[in-house]
């Protein structure tokens, strides 16, 4: 009698009869709802004729809004902007990550504490973090950049007239930095020490280890890391709104500000979907460029 009481619960968590689906099918229901019903909205209203601003003109406009979108200038250069953003905050990322991790992977008096700091800014709430960099930092008059720049005896730079793109890649970066860091120093924590021993021992530097042991063995978080950054990346909002607006004209206008501007300052719905499905499209493409590349980094 025990050893079929022992018996029934392995054939029951071993055999087929066990059936799965009646449990997944509420979560998988809530997924799908949550995915599928602000996709399908976004779909109908990018090809509606929708305006708050002129309530009395509606109906279906077919590709009208797609046409208008794609005629002005405007889409295309935040478009452009989103991709020289997200690129290059993500080369800063990974530059500073790896250095990073790399820094803090050896023994020293303080680590504890300078990796704590190194990670706190990844705490810090975007709309926070643009308000320190915009008042305390980068202000052309009383910021911390202008005093270094005037006590050496230059220019005070107007960062976020001058530089705006370099600004908010700046920004952005800094937030992002500890993410890349945290992750790449966990990795660097199954690095085998016994073959960089033997490195060192065969004469080996630290430029040559770097690039042929250290590097190689990093590829598979950094691809994690690339990923994940894409997603929250092309979702940049709070560090735009806060510092530049968008300006000066459209030189930090992203895809994700386009779509706020033409929904919340213009009220055209029915524009702003369209460039919500334009939107869309581009993170899948990314997405799945990225979802190929970390793939073959796990099948190595």
């Amino acid at each position: 009698m025990t050893n079929a009481t022992i018996a029934t619960p392995r054939r029951a968590r071993g055999g087929r009869a066990v059936r799965t689906g009646p449990l997944l099918a509420p979560a998988v229901t809530l997924l799908l709802l949550w995915m599928i019903v602000p996709l399908a909205m976004t779909l109908w209203f990018s090809l509606q004729r929708y305006n708050l601003l002129n309530p009395m003109v509606t109906g279906f406009a077919g590709l009208r809004n797609y046409e208008l979108l794609f005629t002005t200038s405007a889409i295309w250069i935040s478009i452009w902007n989103t991709l020289v953003l997200v690129g290059s905050v993500l080369i800063v990322t990974i530059v500073f990550g790896v250095f990073f991790a790399v820094l803090f992977d050896q023994p020293f008096f303080g680590r504890d504490v300078a990796r704590l700091l190194v990670i706190a800014p990844f705490f810090v709430m975007p709309t926070v973090s643009a308000l320190i960099w915009k008042n305390l930092l980068m202000h052309p008059v009383n910021g911390l950049f202008a005093w270094i720049a005037k006590s050496l005896g230059f220019p005070a730079v107007d960062w976020f007239t001058n530089l705006p793109m370099t600004s908010i890649v700046i920004i952005v970066a800094w937030q992002w930095i500890p993410f890349a860091t945290l992750i790449l120093l966990t990795a660097m924590q199954s690095l085998d020490r016994e073959q960089m021993e033997a490195a060192r021992m065969d004469g080996a530097k630290g430029p040559a280890m770097l690039w042929h042991i250290v590097l190689p063995h990093l590829m598979r978080p950094i691809s994690v890391v690339v990923m994940i950054e894409c997603i929250f990346l092309l979702a940049v909002f709070a560090e735009i709104q806060v510092t530049t607006s968008g300006g000066p004209g459209t030189q930090t206008s992203t895809l994700t500000y386009f779509i706020y501007i033409k929904a919340l300052l213009r009220w055209d719905v029915g524009g702003a979907s369209a460039a919500g499905v334009v939107a869309i499209v581009l993170a899948n493409i990314v997405a799945a460029f990225l979802i190929r590349t970390v793939a073959r980094n796990l099948d190595k």
